[in-house]
C-alpha cells in the first residue's frame, strides 16, 4: 500500500503536474480524486489554502509557489511568465489591495439542506462535509442566521443565539412552522477545527468585512440558483449535508423487516 502523502508533497505533485495554475479547491479536489491523501480533516481545502498562504507569507522569495491571482497557486518553476486568469464579462467593483478573507466572518454555511435528511430531536447531529471523504461536522451547535423554505421559498428567517442552530431547527419542526418546510439553509459564524469540532465565536469583527460578509449572505440566499452570483470567498466554506446515519439505520431495518414478512 502506498504511503500517504503530507499536504505539502501532495500540493507539490499536482502543481508539478498542472499545466496550469490551480484553485485551492481544485487542488484539493485533485488530491482527493488520485488518492494522494485518506486523511482530510474536516476542511481540506481551507488546508491547503493554508498551506500555501503560509509558505508564501512565512518563507517569501524562497517559497516554490507563486500566487497567481486570488485564491490560484502555482509553481515557481512551472508559471508562466505573465500568466493571468481568464479576463471577466463585468468590471471589477475598485477594492483595496488587500486580500479578503470573507470566511473571518462567516465560516461555514449550507444550501437548501433537506429537512427529512435530519433526525429530529432537541439536539439533532445536523452534519455536514466541506467535501466527500472529508471528516463530517456536525452544526447542531453553530450560531449565525438561518432560512426555512417552502420548496423554493424562502417562508422564514430566524436567528441562532441564545439557543444554537440544531435546537432552533427542531423547535420549528414541533410548532406552527412544522409542516410548512421542507428545507433550510444556515449561515454560521463558530470557526471549523481540522478535527471537525466548532471553535469559540471571534471576541470582534473587522467592520470593513461585515459589508461584503452580508452582501454574499443575501446573494446566496435570496437569489436563484441557476442563474446567481455567488461570493468567491462564501463558496470556499460551503458544506454538503450529509444524512443523519440513525436515519440510513432505520431505513435498513425497515427494509428487512418488509423482507422478513415476505417470507
Amino acid at each position: 500500500m502506498p504511503t500517504e502523502l503530507t499536504w505539502r508533497k501532495a500540493i507539490d505533485k499536482v502543481l508539478g503536474e498542472s499545466t496550469r495554475p490551480l484553485h485551492y479547491k481544485e487542488i484539493t479536489e485533485r488530491i482527493i480524486a488520485d488518492g494522494l491523501r485518506t486523511k482530510l480533516g474536516a476542511v481540506p481545502a481551507a488546508t491547503v489554502n493554508a498551506q500555501l498562504a503560509a509558505s508564501i507569507k512565512h518563507d517569501g522569495t524562497a517559497s516554490p509557489y507563486i500566487r497567481v491571482s486570488k485564491g490560484i497557486f502555482a509553481l515557481k518553476s512551472g508559471a508562466v511568465a505573465g500568466a493571468a486568469t481568464p479576463a471577466k464579462l463585468t468590471p471589477d467593483v475598485s477594492e483595496s489591495d488587500e486580500e479578503e478573507e470573507q470566511y473571518e466572518i462567516v465560516s461555514s454555511f449550507g444550501m437548501f439542506w433537506r429537512k427529512n435528511a435530519v433526525e429530529w430531536t432537541a439536539t439533532p447531529k445536523v452534519l455536514g462535509m466541506q467535501q466527500i471523504g472529508a471528516t463530517p461536522v456536525d452544526f447542531c451547535k453553530q450560531l449565525g442566521i438561518y432560512l426555512l423554505y417552502d420548496g423554493r421559498e424562502v417562508i422564514y428567517v430566524g436567528r441562532t443565539t441564545d439557543r444554537p442552530l440544531g435546537r432552533r431547527l427542531y423547535e420549528h419542526t414541533i410548532d406552527r412552522m412544522s409542516a410548512r418546510w421542507d428545507r433550510f439553509s444556515w449561515f454560521g459564524l463558530l470557526p471549523v477545527t481540522e478535527a471537525g469540532g466548532l471553535g469559540a465565536l471571534p471576541a470582534q469583527y473587522d467592520a470593513a468585512k461585515l459589508i461584503p460578509a452580508l452582501e454574499a449572505i443575501l446573494i446566496e440566499a435570496l437569489e436563484p440558483r441557476q442563474n446567481r452570483k455567488r461570493g468567491d470567498d462564501l463558496a470556499a466554506v460551503e458544506y454538503i449535508q450529509r444524512v443523519d446515519p440513525e436515519i440510513e439505520k432505520k431505513k435498513v431495518k425497515a427494509t428487512l423487516d418488509e423482507a422478513l414478512k415476505r417470507l
